[in-house]
């Protein structure tokens, strides 16, 4: 029986990252960069204003205060998004708003809140600047003058290959004049259940008949991870059922295929049958708990993975092999996200590596686990309470309260 690592690796190895392809900033939330981005030009491109007021010279109005006022003589108006065409010479001033362009000969800008100007700090501001400014405190050379190049200076790396693209990333890729960006291509997962057993949600049940779920967690779950998911539907327990199904993900070029059921005895030897006729097969045994029986293998070229039939089984294979596979696929990293916490409750496990449905508390400091109650299979109810998987290692059976362990957080 394989152990967990060993079959990670064992999947991890059919994988690699997908090629690139260029897209708009505007749908490069979450997206995965292919390759770095280099500025063009500085950011800001020209000194600019970080406050309403009046650019001056700061030598001229060093010694300014509320006692000894300087009276400037006012020499133009600069709003934001217009070329100053005034310039500053001694005694002169220049009124500005913020964002606007320096004008020649100033090298600070006097907040209007320290002048006299009331007018301008007024709603019904008027139209055109004073004739003269008295400056009522002294600034230095650069105050509230935002400089070439304070954001981002030509030349520069400003977001590497390999990261995820976040709101304020898009920002400057726009304020920089990127309209597209190169990412990595989103993975297409191909889904389907198997089983003569199954009813879709909308079908009333009927004796020995159940309803689909794995379809549905599944499919979320691949898009829960930003990948695209198509769910095939079910696949009865016949040849000709399964190999349409597999064409069908074939057909759609898919990145992966994810079945669930038809792993273990049964069925199986239905679903092997045409997996081997159109690819190859592996089928293993991890040693885990829930979800032993995984199968490893290809259908035309393309991954494909067999989880367990029973839901939670399903969902924590799904978090232990298929999301890493997606993610490796798409660029990301695929390490789980992990915590440790205290066990609240005694437990006995049955020496597999076990994933066991816990609710997460935060208690004086300390991350406290409980169990969500039944650990059975096929109650995916103990997966709607979790928080988590606690991670109990391989060998470990009686485990008191108190022990600290790994857990796998929930990402919600």
């Amino acid at each position: 029986m394989l152990s967990v690592d060993q079959a990670l690796t064992n999947v991890l190895t059919a994988f690699q990252r997908l090629s690139a392809e260029s897209i708009s900033i505007a749908d490069g939330l979450g997206r995965v960069l292919a390759q770095d981005v280099i500025s063009t030009h500085n950011l800001p491109p020209f000194p600019n204003s970080s406050m309403d007021g009046y650019a001056v010279r700061a030598a001229d109005v060093a010694a300014a205060s509320g006692n000894t006022p300087i009276s400037l003589t006012v020499v133009g108006d600069i709003p934001a998004g217009i070329a100053p065409t005034v310039a500053v010479g001694t005694g002169r001033a220049a009124r500005i708003m913020t964002g606007a362009m320096m004008p020649a000969g100033a090298d600070a800008v006097v907040p209007v809140e320290q002048t006299t100007d009331a007018a301008f700090r007024s709603d019904n501001r008027p139209a055109d600047p004073p004739s003269h400014i008295s400056i009522l405190q002294g600034v230095q050379v650069g105050d509230y003058v935002r400089p070439v190049g304070e954001d981002i200076h030509a030349g520069a790396v400003i977001l590497h290959a390999g990261r995820v693209l976040r709101a304020a990333d898009l920002g400057v890729l726009a304020g920089l004049g990127f309209t597209h960006v190169d990412v990595i291509r989103l993975p297409l997962v191909a889904v389907l259940s198997t089983g003569d057993e199954l009813l879709t949600a909308d079908q009333a049940l009927e004796p020995g008949k159940i309803r689909d779920m794995n379809g549905y967690t599944i499919t979320a779950l691949v898009k829960g991870l930003g990948a695209n998911a198509v769910f095939l539907g079910i696949a009865r327990d016949t040849d000709a059922d399964v190999r349409g199904k597999l064409q069908q993900a074939v057909d759609l070029h898919a990145d992966l295929i994810l079945s669930t059921a038809g792993v273990s005895v049964g069925a199986f030897d239905v679903v092997k049958s045409v997996i081997e006729s159109m690819g190859s097969l592996g089928f293993w045994k991890v040693n885990m708990r829930p979800g032993k029986p995984l199968a490893f293998g290809q259908v035309q070229g393309i991954p494909f993975l067999g989880l367990p039939g029973n839901p939670v089984s399903a969902m924590v294979s799904f978090d232990v092999f298929a999301q890493a596979a997606i993610l490796k696929l798409a660029g990301k990293n695929h390490q789980p996200r992990t915590d440790n916490a205290e066990l609240a409750e005694a437990i006995r496990s049955d020496g597999r590596r076990t994933y066991m449905r816990v609710t997460l508390e935060r208690k004086d400091g300390n991350l406290l686990a409980h169990s969500t109650g039944t650990q059975s299979s096929g109650a995916l109810s103990s997966l709607v309470a979790a928080d988590g998987l606690l991670i109990i290692p391989e060998g470990m059976t009686d485990v008191p309260a108190g022990t600290r362990l790994p857990v796998r957080v929930f990402a919600d």
